[in-house]
C-alpha cells in the first residue's frame, strides 16, 4: 500500500463501517458489483481509479468513504446539473455538501469556501475551471481536505474523446495536497486512456477497478433504413415504455417532437438552448410519466437517473463509440430488457466523415478565426491577456461570413493551443442591487400597487440586495406576486430606468478569456499534439463507429466489449447479429454455448475438419453446422485447407 505519512489514519471499514453508512443513509443492505473494493482501496490511501457503466452507482464509492474520514471531499465535476442535483440529494440525506460553479457571485464563492473551512461540511463539488483562481487556492490550504475524487476522468486524457484541458489543473491541485488520495471515476474508458488518466492524475502506483461493461438485459439492434421516421413509429407503436430519441442537432428534436405528436404519441425535446426552468419541466414530466418520449440532443443525459426507460433510439450516428455507450446504456437501469437501437442509413457514412473537416477546419481558417477575432473585440497587438469578453457567435460568424460549426471548432481547437479560453454557453442568472438606502423606499409608493407589491416580495425573498448584486429568479417572483413573469420583467426594467435598481437580466452567453496577449498571425503556434495527432484520433474513432453499424457478423454485445479492452469469450444471444445467425429457432442457447465449448476444447488439441469434429461430438448434424458458420462469421474460427482452427485473440 503506498499511503503517504502525511495521510491521517483511516477509520476501519473492515469493520463494516461502511455497510452501516450505506445502510443509514442510503437505505441499502449491501455494496452492488466494485463498490466495495473501490471504497476499501480509497479509504486505505490508495490512489485508485474505478471503471463503472453507466448507472454502476458511482456515487456510492465516494460519498460513503468520505463520510468515514474527518474532513472534506473535494469532487472535481464538469457537469454543473450533475452538482446541483448531487448537493440537493446529499442535503435530503442531512449530509452537509456545497458547490462552486459559473454564475456565482465573487462574495457567495468566498461565503462557501469559509464555510468548507469552518462550517463541518463534508462535500465540495466544484468545475475543473475553477480550480485555477487564485482565491479558491488560497482558500483550499485552509480545508481539511479528506480525498479529491475526479468524475468523468476521462476527459484528462487527450485520448479520450471528450478531452478538457481545465483537467489538467488537478494535478496542480495535488501539489498543494500532498498525501491526500485522488478517486478517478468514468464510465467509458478504452485501455490507453485507463493509462494515461492515471500517469496525468500523478498515481503514485497503477491501480485500477473495473467493473464488466456487459448489459445481459440490453439487446443492442442496428436498423439498416431509408426511412428512419417510418422505422422509429414502427418501433414505438410495437414497443411500449419509457423512450430517449438521441438526433444530432437542435432543429431536429423539434421536427422529431411534432412528429410523434401528429401521431399521437407523447414527446418533449430537450437540448442546451433551453433555459434551465424549461429543461426542469420537461426533464419531470418524462421522469413520472407524463410524456412518454425524450427527444434529445447529447445535452441530454449526464446524471439523468430513470430507471424505467425500455428503449434508447439513435436517429442519428454519435462520432464515437464511447459517446454511444454511454447513450445506448442509459435504458434498462432497472435491470429488466431493453433496446438500444442505432437506425442507419447509407448516407450517414457520408454525414459522419463530413464530421472530420467540420471539427478540425484547415490550420490558415482556424488562423483566420483568430485574426478577426481582434477585428471583432479591437484588440490591439501585445493586448489581451486576462481580457475576458461575452462572445455571440451568430454576429461574429455574420460579421466575417463564416458557418458557426467550423468556427466553434476553431475556438476549441485555439483553447486547446493556449491561445484563449472559450467557454461554452454560460447560464447566468439575473442580478439584481438596490441603488437607493433603505430608508428611501417609502419614496417608491406611488409607483403602484403592483410595484409595491413586487419590491416587499423581493425584499422578502432575497437578503443583501442593499449590499451587492443578488441572483434572483423572475419566473418565483412572478408566482409570489401573481404577476406574469413579463410584468415582473417589464417592472424591473421600469425600476432600472428610474435608476431604483440595477436589474442584469439572465442570459445564456459563451466567453472568449484570453490566456495570453495578441499575436501576430504568423506567429500563432497549433501544435501536433492539439490538431494531428487529436485529428487523427478522432478519425479512428469515427470508423470505429461506422465498423459497428456496418458490420454484421461479430456480435455488437462482444464489439462494444473488445473496444473497451474487455475480453468476451460468449455472444449476447439478443442483438440483430446474434438474431440473424441464430435463425434456427431449434438450438436453444444452452445447448448453442454446450456446443461451441465442445468445439473450442477439441480444437485446442489440434486443428480439424468438420467432419472430425462431427465425429466426436454426439448432437444433431444441423445444429452442429450452423454453430460451425456462426464461430467462423464472428472469426472464432478460421479456415485453412479445410482444418479448423481456433483463434486465441
Amino acid at each position: 500500500m503506498s499511503s503517504s505519512s502525511n495521510f491521517k489514519t483511516p477509520l476501519p471499514m473492515g469493520e463494516g463501517l461502511g455497510v452501516r453508512l450505506l445502510k443509514q443513509y442510503w437505505g441499502y443492505d449491501t455494496f452492488r458489483g466494485i463498490q466495495e473494493d473501490i471504497i476499501n482501496s480509497i479509504t486505505e490511501g490508495r490512489d485508485t481509479l474505478g471503471l463503472m457503466p453507466t448507472g454502476g452507482g458511482k456515487s456510492i464509492t465516494f460519498q460513503v468513504p468520505a463520510l468515514a474520514k474527518e474532513g472534506l471531499c473535494l469532487v472535481i465535476t464538469p457537469l454543473i446539473a450533475l452538482m446541483k442535483d448531487q448537493v440537493q440529494n446529499l442535503k435530503k440525506r442531512g449530509i452537509k455538501a456545497l458547490a462552486i460553479y459559473s454564475g456565482m457571485s465573487r462574495q457567495e464563492i468566498i461565503v462557501t469556501l469559509e464555510n468548507c473551512i469552518f462550517g463541518n461540511f463534508k462535500f465540495l463539488y466544484i468545475s475543473p475551471e475553477r480550480l485555477d483562481t487564485e482565491i479558491f487556492r488560497t482558500k483550499l490550504q485552509k480545508m481539511k481536505i479528506s480525498m479529491i475524487t475526479v468524475d468523468e476522468s476521462h476527459c484528462i486524457s487527450q485520448w479520450g474523446y471528450d478531452f478538457r484541458p481545465a483537467y489538467l489543473k488537478i494535478a496542480e491541485i495535488r501539489t498543494l495536497l500532498p498525501g491526500v488520495p485522488v478517486l478517478a471515476l468514468t464510465a467509458t474508458a478504452t485501455p490507453e486512456v485507463v493509462k494515461d488518466i492515471q500517469a496525468r492524475l500523478h498515481f503514485r502506483e497503477e491501480n485500477v477497478f473495473c467493473m464488466s461493461f456487459e448489459r445481459k438485459n440490453l439487446a443492442y439492434i442496428v436498423r439498416k433504413t431509408e426511412n428512419k421516421t417510418g422505422e422509429l413509429l414502427h418501433i414505438l407503436r410495437r414497443m411500449p415504455g419509457s423512450a430517449i430519441i438521441y438526433v444530432r442537432n437542435r432543429r431536429r428534436t423539434k421536427e422529431i417532437t411534432e412528429l410523434l405528436h401528429n401521431e399521437g404519441i407523447t414527446a418533449d425535446f430537450y437540448h442546451a438552448g433551453l433555459d434551465d426552468a424549461t429543461k426542469d419541466i420537461r426533464q419531470q414530466r418524462w421522469q413520472t410519466g407524463e410524456s412518454r418520449v425524450m427527444v434529445a440532443t447529447n445535452a441530454f443525459g449526464m446524471g439523468i437517473d430513470k430507471p424505467d426507460v425500455r428503449i434508447v433510439i439513435h436517429m442519428d450516428l454519435p462520432d464515437s463509440i464511447e459517446a454511444y455507450f454511454q447513450e445506448a446504456g442509459r435504458a434498462g437501469r432497472d435491470g429488466q430488457k431493453a433496446y438500444a437501437v442505432v437506425l442507419y442509413a447509407k448516407s450517414d457514412k457520408a454525414t459522419l466523415h463530413k464530421r472530420i473537416p467540420d471539427t478540425f477546419p484547415e490550420k490558415e481558417y482556424i488562423k483566420e478565426v483568430y485574426e478577426h477575432l481582434q477585428y471583432y473585440y479591437q484588440m490591439a497587438m501585445g493586448d489581451g491577456q486576462g481580457c475576458v469578453r461575452e462572445f455571440n457567435i451568430e454576429d461574429f460568424c455574420r460579421k466575417f461570413k463564416y458557418f458557426p460549426v467550423p468556427v466553434d471548432s476553431a475556438l476549441k481547437i485555439l483553447t486547446q493551443a493556449g491561445y484563449l479560453e472559450y467557454t461554452d454557453e454560460q447560464d447566468n442568472a439575473s442580478r439584481l442591487l438596490f441603488t437607493i438606502r433603505r430608508d428611501e423606499l417609502y419614496k417608491l409608493r406611488e409607483l403602484g400597487e403592483d410595484m409595491d407589491k413586487l419590491i416587499q416580495t423581493i425584499l422578502r425573498s432575497y437578503t443583501g440586495v442593499f449590499t451587492d448584486h443578488a441572483f434572483i429568479n423572475e419566473d418565483s417572483l412572478a408566482i409570489r406576486t401573481g404577476l406574469t413573469r413579463r410584468q415582473v420583467y417589464e417592472q424591473l426594467i421600469h425600476l432600472a430606468k428610474l435608476h431604483i435598481v440595477s436589474y442584469i437580466p439572465r442570459k445564456k452567453t459563451p466567453y472568449i478569456i484570453y490566456t495570453r496577449e495578441r499575436v501576430e498571425m504568423r506567429h500563432l503556434q497549433i501544435p501536433s499534439t492539439v490538431y494531428e495527432e487529436r485529428k487523427e484520433r478522432y478519425e479512428k474513432r469515427i470508423s470505429a463507429m461506422l465498423d459497428y453499424v456496418s458490420s454484421d457478423t461479430v456480435c455488437r454485445s462482444r464489439m462494444l466489449l473488445h473496444y473497451f479492452g474487455e475480453k468476451n469469450e460468449h455472444n449476447c444471444g439478443q442483438c440483430d447479429v446474434c438474431l440473424r445467425h441464430r435463425a434456427d429457432p431449434d438450438i436453444s442457447q444452452s445447448t448453442f454455448d454446450g456446443l461451441r465449448e465442445q468445439i473450442c476444447a477439441l480444437l485446442k488439441e489440434h486443428p480439424m475438419t468438420p467432419a472430425e469434429i462431427a465425429s466426436h461430438i454426439n448432437t444433431d448434424k444441423e445444429q452442429l453446422s450452423e454453430v460451425i458458420r456462426f464461430m467462423l462469421d464472428e472469426g472464432l474460427l478460421s479456415s485453412e485447407n479445410g482444418l479448423l482452427t481456433e483463434k486465441t485473440s
